[in-house]
């Protein structure tokens, strides 16, 4: 009864502690947030965004964004805020295994092995123009 009464606790408490990160994002620029019309508050809390966002209503959505490039256009300055993912790469190898041959480990026999390494990808792009979202795009993982 004891173990169930502190994981019941441990529980409470844990479940306390955890806030969305968008909704420390939008506490942190509630003043933004709350100047969004309806309709974008509802695209922004559901963790998407839109053509016509505001940047900070991206961030909101998004996040930090991994890397910021600025350029230029027809229009003017632009802004592409990049998104960075991971994927996992399978490494194959060559590993041997030792087998017991009586009391003593002996006659290794070669099998093939493998592992995953972790692989970064740009995982989409935003692209800015005075400010508010001009186009956006997500792009798929690197096959392996």
């Amino acid at each position: 009864m004891k173990r169930f009464a502190s994981a019941l606790l441990f529980a409470f408490f844990a479940a306390g502690c955890m806030t969305s990160t968008l909704d420390k994002r939008k506490q942190e620029r509630y003043s933004v947030y709350a100047s969004l019309s309806p309709e974008m508050r509802a695209i922004v809390d559901q963790g998407q965004i839109k053509v016509g966002l505001p940047m900070d209503a991206v961030y909101i959505a998004w996040g930090k964004p991994s890397q910021i490039a600025t350029g230029e256009s027809s229009s003017g300055t632009t802004t592409t805020w990049l998104y960075t993912g991971t994927t996992w790469q399978e490494h194959r190898f060559w590993n041997y295994r030792y087998y017991p041959r009586g009391r003593y480990y002996a006659y290794p026999q070669p099998y093939l092995d493998y592992d995953y390494v972790p692989q970064s990808y740009t995982a989409a792009e935003v692209v800015f123009e005075n400010g508010v979202v001009k186009n956006w795009r997500n792009i798929t993982p690197p096959s392996p």
